[in-house]
């Protein structure tokens, strides 16, 4: 299971230029479910990305988690974060797990997310959407868990 978390400003989804969800001060996740990934990789995931202390305290030190800025969390499907590069110039994507099981782990993810307090919008899984940002730092971490 891999992941790209943007701590924003603001965030925002559209689908056919119509704007389906978005959320202000947070965190955006796209989220990416490999073959092989079991709930194991889920819950690390889960418990690992609100947990980061990525948000500035009043010392403006990465100091403070998801949590404890009381931001929302804006989760994406994005499957093409297992694109293989390595041989030629079109990446693969044997490694992306089946889209059925893909979407249950993503909407897993997203209500795991929500249990702990955080307020959760979403992308539309398999969409083609239009996600824009105002990433605040700019800070960016890549969030990786095998099985």
């Amino acid at each position: 299971m891999k992941a790209v978390i943007q701590r924003v400003k603001q965030a925002s989804v559209a689908i056919n230029g119509d704007l389906y969800s978005k959320i202000g001060h947070g965190l955006l996740v796209l989220l990416c479910v490999e073959k092989g990934d079991s709930d194991s990789e889920l819950e690390w995931m889960c418990k690992k990305i609100p947990s980061l202390r990525i948000f500035e305290d009043e010392n403006e030190k990465m100091n403070c988690s998801l949590f404890d800025v009381k931001g929302e969390m804006l989760v994406v499907s994005q499957f093409t974060l297992a694109g293989n590069c390595k041989k030629g110039t079109r990446p693969s994507f044997d490694s992306a797990e089946h889209p059925q099981k893909a979407e249950q782990m993503y909407e897993e993810f997203c209500k795991r997310i929500e249990k702990s307090g955080i307020p959760v919008k979403t992308g539309l899984f398999g969409a083609m959407m239009e996600v824009s940002l105002c990433n605040d730092g700019p800070v960016t971490i890549i969030l990786e868990k095998n099985s």
